[in-house]
């Protein structure tokens, strides 16, 4: 199951102030070895061996990704440092909703927090490439 997403401000609505959108790492000096940029068509997209370097996923427009799964908002809600979202996602195997829990830190770092699993946190920090 995929550990942690995020969501982009453009969907969000006008009274959102956070912006998303971009690729996010648990590791801000590994952005490189996780995320590879096309030449061609200048989107993100993963690196072969993210995994190994503590992965992340790219937030886009309405979507998330991950290297092996997809996520389509359904609906999103931030309040002061909190954001909600609540996601359909699918995998080669398996569809799903699943919530995320997020909380602001500050422009480029974020905790995902899982609600009713005290003292579990993971950070992400944005990648700027």
């Amino acid at each position: 199951m995929w550990v942690a997403l995020v969501g982009s401000a453009s969907w969000l609505g006008p009274a959102t102030a956070f912006e998303l959108t971009g690729a996010w790492t648990t590791d801000a000096e590994k952005c490189n070895e996780v995320f590879v940029q096309n030449k061609d068509t200048k989107r993100l997209d993963f690196a072969e061996f993210a995994g190994v370097y503590g992965g992340g996923f790219i937030a886009e427009p309405g979507r998330l990704r991950g290297k092996f799964v997809n996520c389509r908002i359904k609906t999103s809600r931030e309040t002061g440092q909190d954001l909600n979202l609540v996601a359909a996602c699918a995998t080669d195997i398996m569809l799903s909703d699943v919530q995320f829990v997020l909380k602001i830190v500050n422009d480029d770092s974020i905790i995902r927090v899982f609600p009713g699993i005290e003292g579990i946190e993971l950070g992400y920090h944005r990648c700027r490439l």
